[in-house]
């Protein structure tokens, strides 16, 4: 059974509020755990949340602000303390490697060999991460920043009617599956397509601070989850431009154009209060028909089910 589901683990921007802790999500995608932007408090925030350091395979980092990075110490202390026995890999802009290597190192532990320490840098990086491909593009931030994307190769779906009309059954299945042709018991040769429909991949996007920019448009293009900051009210949008930021509109207007299916608003300033929630709300939905979720710390919201094939 797939399990793709986001852990919110915390929801502010600069400051914490005593509702909402620094930065931090886990996306889990078919036993693989993307842990992005793990800010201050992250690892008591994963106590809370259920979540263990062997549930992260990926740390990746947008940016070196410290409501961005600034639980990465605690973390990898965790996951040495823990004996994580597989590999993590950590990406990062690759312009703030003095900071990654001061976070990596902040204290004395019992150190681990399992990180992999992955800087970036450039237009573009691509990654085989299991069960998806990973993109990282630039964003438009006062320092240099990534947004992050998770692609599910396209498939097939089997149809049971279809393969016993066919007579295929047991090992055969399998055998359709991974080379396209089997021989069924009359003797004629069963292709995959007379028994299956295709099935595209599910997609997960995942930005943070920047202005408006292509690459947050490419980033959210038809995706299924689109996780986005939503550090201002339109009312400050000038001061959302000023420090590189996006208003609760513009994170609606990516998702729009992107044509996201589940929209989820997060990285909220400390300037507003529980009573401005559905302010956020209420501006996104005037640009986004498309569903809204207003994140709160320990929040889990699932990757949408693939609509239902005609």
């Amino acid at each position: 059974m797939h399990n793709r589901e986001l852990v919110v683990l915390g929801t502010a921007s600069a400051v914490p509020t005593r509702h909402r802790n620094h930065n931090g999500y886990l996306l889990r995608w078919d036993g693989t755990g993307f842990l992005f932007d793990p800010g201050e408090g992250t690892q008591r925030q994963m106590l809370y949340a259920g979540v263990t350091a062997h549930d992260i395979d990926w740390i990746c980092v947008t940016h070196f602000h410290g409501d961005h990075c600034l639980g990465v110490p605690g973390v990898l202390q965790r996951i040495a303390r823990d004996g994580v026995p597989h590999p993590v890999r950590a990406v990062y802009p690759a312009s703030g490697e003095v900071y990654w290597r001061r976070m990596r190192h902040a204290a004395v532990f019992a150190d681990t060999d399992v990180i992999r320490p992955t800087p970036i840098d450039g237009e573009a990086a691509e990654f085989d991460a299991g069960p998806v491909r990973l993109t990282a593009r630039p964003l438009s931030h006062p320092v240099d920043a990534y947004g992050y994307r998770l692609d599910e190769p396209a498939g097939v779906r089997m149809l049971p009617e279809l393969l016993a009309r066919y007579g295929i059954a047991g090992p055969a299945v399998g055998e359709l599956q991974r080379t396209g042709r089997v021989t069924a018991p009359d003797g004629s040769t069963v292709l995959l397509e007379q028994c299956s429909r295709p099935r595209p991949g599910q997609s997960a996007a995942f930005i943070m601070d920047t202005r408006l920019c292509d690459n947050a448009f490419a980033l959210a293009d038809n995706v299924d989850l689109l996780i986005v900051e939503s550090t201002f009210l339109s009312a400050e949008q000038p001061l959302a431009e000023a420090y590189g930021h996006l208003t609760a509109a513009q994170a609606a207007r990516i998702a729009h154009e992107g044509n996201a299916r589940r929209l989820v608003l997060t990285h909220f300033s400390e300037r507003y209060t529980t009573d401005d929630e559905p302010r956020f709300l209420e501006e996104a939905s005037a640009h986004y028909s498309g569903e809204i979720i207003l994140a709160q710390d320990l929040l889990r919201v699932p990757v949408p089910k693939r609509p239902t094939a005609p």
